[in-house]
């Protein structure tokens, strides 16, 4: 893939890739199930389906959403068995009216120049594909040969009509086109405009553009009602703070997605130790319609525990040169530190916010070089006293 010959760096992540789906880069804790996988597949396994019938009531749907090898089967094995059983029938209609046997110059076949099933078959492809040899040819000495004529015409619209859209369709398709949305290898957690926030980056590596692209995220756990009902994957929605103000995101260079940590947040009570010991995933769903094709696409991913980076910001990746905007792709992944509370929101809040909060990282030093200056000066005015 386009990683692994270095065109595109490490440090942000390709959604739907197949190799990921093998030997996945992120990988949870043993025993802790991932709802999305960072490729964006869904981690559910449909099992017990009692009513497989409805799948049939969608036929092209089914076409669609089967593996490649299996459709061309189905492709393939469609025309053919509409020859085979129109040349059959076609060979029925020369049995039947005697145009197998050798008669006379006055004698007027059905079909001419069918002698065997071989040319009975041959005729049915040339009938069904509109293609013309002028060695074989319907005569109107038979009712039911220009009946059969005109239903197989009608058969053969058909199958091609659901074939090639079918084949269109899996061409087309959207998630195709989320190959090129990315997403962060990781996600953050730091002090943004003086909130506590949990930030991601996305970007598009195309220039053709996803319009009305949305980005939607959702904590996905385990929780307990209060009825004492166990609810294993318990979605919440979190309320996004996106860079443009509205419900949209203008998708032209790496955005970075944040979302604040206040009261109504369903991370109101993580901490960095919370991360070590349990298990939060955060699911990040990005929709828009493509530019080129107007088919609505979507990319997924998650961000587990192990994934999540206290006290880190990202790096910028866009810079003015010659009177251009030009995005480092490089640099889209990479974080730094900076000072951060150790504590959860709550935590944050009940002790009075970020005014009287110290911060984790240069803070806590400034006290103690106070209190020696001030024990140096007690102990020079005790000795000038002596």
């Amino acid at each position: 893939m386009l990683s692994r010959k270095g065109l595109i760096p490490d440090d942000y992540l390709l959604t739907r890739l197949a190799e990921d789906v093998l030997q996945p880069k992120f990988k949870a804790k043993q025993g802790k199930a991932r709802f999305v996988a960072k490729n964006g597949t869904c981690n559910v396994a449909h099992t017990n389906i009692r009513e497989q019938g409805r799948f049939l009531q969608d036929v092209f749907t089914t076409l669609v959403d089967l593996k490649w090898l299996h459709t061309l089967v189905i492709f393939t094995m469609s025309f053919l068995c509409s020859w085979l059983l129109f040349g059959m029938i076609w060979w029925l209609v020369a049995f039947a009216h005697g145009d197998l046997d050798q008669r006379g110059d006055g004698f007027v076949p059905c079909v001419t120049d069918i002698h065997s099933f071989s040319s009975a078959f041959l005729f049915s492809i040339e009938v069904q594909v509109t293609i013309g040899f002028r060695g074989r040819m319907i005569t109107e000495e038979c009712v039911s040969a220009i009946i059969i004529l005109i239903v197989q015409n009608i058969v053969g619209l058909v199958i091609n009509a659901i074939m090639l859209g079918c084949i269109f369709m899996k061409t087309a398709q959207a998630n195709r086109r989320a190959e090129t949305l990315i997403f962060s290898k990781h996600a953050v957690i730091s002090v943004r405009n003086n909130k506590l926030c949990f930030m991601i980056r996305i970007g598009d590596l195309r220039k053709s553009m996803i319009i009305s692209a949305t980005v939607r995220m959702q904590v996905v756990r385990r929780s307990t009602t209060d009825e004492g009902e166990v609810v294993p994957l318990d979605q919440v929605d979190i309320h996004m703070d996106n860079p443009v103000g509205t419900n949209g995101i203008f998708l032209v260079s790496p955005l970075i997605i944040s979302h604040v940590i206040d009261k109504d947040s369903p991370l109101y009570e993580l901490s960095p130790s919370d991360l070590q010991h349990q298990h939060v995933e955060v699911v990040v769903v990005l929709e828009g319609v493509v530019e080129t094709t107007g088919i609505t696409t979507q990319a997924r991913t998650s961000y587990v525990s192990e994934e999540i980076l206290w006290g880190q910001r990202f790096v910028p990746t866009v810079s003015e040169e010659d009177c251009k905007y030009a995005v480092d792709y490089s640099k889209f992944g990479n974080t730094v530190k900076v000072p951060t509370p150790c504590c959860s929101a709550k935590q944050l809040d009940e002790a009075g916010g970020l005014a009287r909060f110290k911060l984790s990282e240069g803070a806590p030093a400034r006290p103690s070089v106070r209190r020696r200056r001030g024990s140096a000066g007690v102990q020079r005015s005790r000795m000038e006293n002596l």
